[in-house]
This record gives structure tokens, sequence and C-alpha cells, in this order.
């Protein structure tokens, strides 16, 4: 018998984990996630961020969250995670690979023109938006395996399948960073091998969201929604459909595939 869209979309007893989870962007995903069934470990650079993100949820949406710290900046920042899913719960069947290095207007050689970048932002960057994707996947992969139905869901950005429109940022103090969008193409094509790699056994996907709405510059807001067909930038909820169509059975037949949310931005 066919299920019914509602128990294709029901992840009830499922188990995920999102990296960065306590970011405005994972806390969304995560209710989505919590909303439909699943169990939540929240993941983000300090155990006290990720606890205080869980709690929130939890208050807010119900269900259940949990919590562990890791900086993906460095070597052994995936080392609670796994301990955390081993001891705990003995398989993965959500793997959102959310976390990203994005930087300040703070930081040295980042959000300056290209001349200006450094070498050590440009390090910083990758090994956060790729590398440490690359050793979540890995040490993951065993616990997915365990999964009757897993998925593995990397969030890119636009700037990782098109360049950017420096227009945008005239006059502003902001700019584009050349590592952000190298690192997220770089994850467009881990995206699809891990996919070709993986199956049938873990669906590997991503999300591409385009410019989230948070408080920027009134001039960039403006901007940017003139050269978006929607006429705005997203709002959190646009990626709740997203992330829930990517980790439930709704994308069961769905594998190598990156689901553009932009508004419209590469149509053009």
């Amino acid at each position: 018998m066919e299920r019914s869209v509602k128990t294709l979309m029901d992840l009830s007893g499922r188990r995920a984990l999102i990296t960065g989870g306590a970011g405005h962007l994972g806390q969304v995903m995560a209710a989505a996630l919590m909303e439909c069934g699943a169990e939540v470990l929240i993941a983000d650079l300090t155990t006290e961020r990720a606890w205080e993100a869980a709690e929130r949820l939890m208050a807010e949406q119900g269900g259940r969250a949990r919590w562990v710290g890791g900086d993906l900046e460095q070597p052994e920042g995936t080392d609670d995670m796994v301990r955390f899913v081993e001891r705990e719960w003995g398989r993965l069947d959500i793997l959102v690979n959310n976390a990203a290095f994005v930087g300040t207007s703070s930081l040295t050689g980042w959000n300056v023109p290209f001349d200006e970048q450094s070498y050590e932002s440009w390090c910083r960057a990758v090994q956060v938006n790729l590398n440490s994707v690359f050793q979540v996947t890995r040490r993951m992969k065993p616990f997915l395996m365990r999964s009757e139905a897993a998925s593995v869901i990397n969030i890119l950005s636009i700037y990782g399948i098109c360049g950017p429109d420096l227009r945008l940022y005239e006059g502003l103090a902001m700019n584009n960073p050349a590592a952000y969008g190298a690192g997220k193409a770089g994850l467009l094509q881990f995206t699809r091998y891990c996919a070709s790699c993986f199956a049938p056994a873990i669906r590997v996907n991503a999300i591409t969201p385009g410019g989230i709405f948070r408080n920027q510059d009134p001039r960039f807001v403006e901007r940017y929604a003139d050269r978006t067909p929607m006429r705005r930038m997203a709002k959190e909820e646009d990626f709740k459909g997203a992330i829930v169509y990517l980790a439930s059975d709704l994308s069961a037949y769905v594998t190598g595939q990156n689901l553009v949310v932009d508004g419209g931005w590469t149509v053009w």
C-alpha cells in the first residue's frame, strides 16, 4: 500500500545531528525536524552554546534535543560528537552538515577586497566549510550505515554555484571573501561524490540557500531584493520544507541533488 504524504514525512524515532545547530539556520532546521518527530543533537562551537540552543528548542518546540560542543577548526573537534552518538544512540539517521565559517568584520584579511584577503583567513574558512565536513561525514558514516533510512544533507551557498555580484557591496562595510565560495563549491562536489559512493545505503544531498535577512545594511537589502525575482531576501522558515523533504522518506529516491532555495537568484 502506498504511504500518505503525512506518513512519508514522519521522522518519529529518527535521530539527527546538526553541526552549527545553535546558529540561526541550524535552530530553524532543528525545530522543523523535531516537529516531525526526530530527536536532535545540537552540535556547536562550545557546549554552552549548544546547550542553550537545545534548551530553547525543547521549550518552544517540545520533543527532545541533546547537545554537544566541538570546534571544527581543530582536529579533535568531532571527538565528542562521535562519543555521544556511539554511547547514547548507536546509530544516526540524519546528518546535517550546517556549520560554516562566515567570519566577522573584525577578522584581519577576511571582509576586504581580494588583494587584501589573507591566507590565514582562507585556511580557516576552508577548514570549517569543507575539510570538517569530510571529517564529520567520514566519522559518522559507520553510524549512518546502521540506519534503515540514512540521509546526509550538506548546507551550501549560492556563492558555491555562482560568482558574487560585487555591486551589492559597493560603499558598504561588507564584502565577499573568495574562501567562502570556494569552500562551498567544493562541498557541492563532495556531495556528489558521497552520493555515488554511499548509495544505496545512505542518501546524500545538498541545500543551497540564498541570502538570508539578518538586519544587514538597508542599502544591501534593497540591492539584493532588486536582483532577486522574489523581490526579497530569504527568511529562516523558508528552509523548513527543504530540510524535512531531504531528511524524510519524501525524498527516498533522491540522492546527489542540490536543492536551491534562493528566491530565483541563480536563474539570471
